[in-house]
């Protein structure tokens, strides 16, 4: 049992993928700038999430939520952690 936080943010990945290590950095920097848990899942190791996202990796989820793929916009995530609701869409 832990007295840790569910995780807010959740990157699915695999391992070699060229785009998810500049998507990590960018988590890594807002979960830790928030406060907020944080965790990556890898495709090959779910079947589900290679059958769900092996087009789109990385994936970046906000509450369990599809938030972003291939890229995450720094300010979008912030704003989706920051609020209170579930964020639908980006909002221009």
């Amino acid at each position: 049992m832990t007295d840790r936080a569910p995780a807010r943010i959740t990157l699915i990945s695999k391992p070699g993928c060229h785009l998810c290590g500049p998507v990590r950095e960018v988590i890594e920097r807002v979960a830790r700038d928030l406060g907020v848990q944080w965790v990556e899942l890898s495709i090959l190791e779910d079947p589900a999430l290679s059958a769900a996202y092996r087009e789109q990796i990385p994936v970046t989820l906000v509450d369990g939520v599809h938030h972003d793929h291939w890229r995450v916009d720094e300010s979008r995530l912030r704003r989706a952690l920051e609020s209170t609701g579930t964020m639908d869409a980006p909002n221009a």
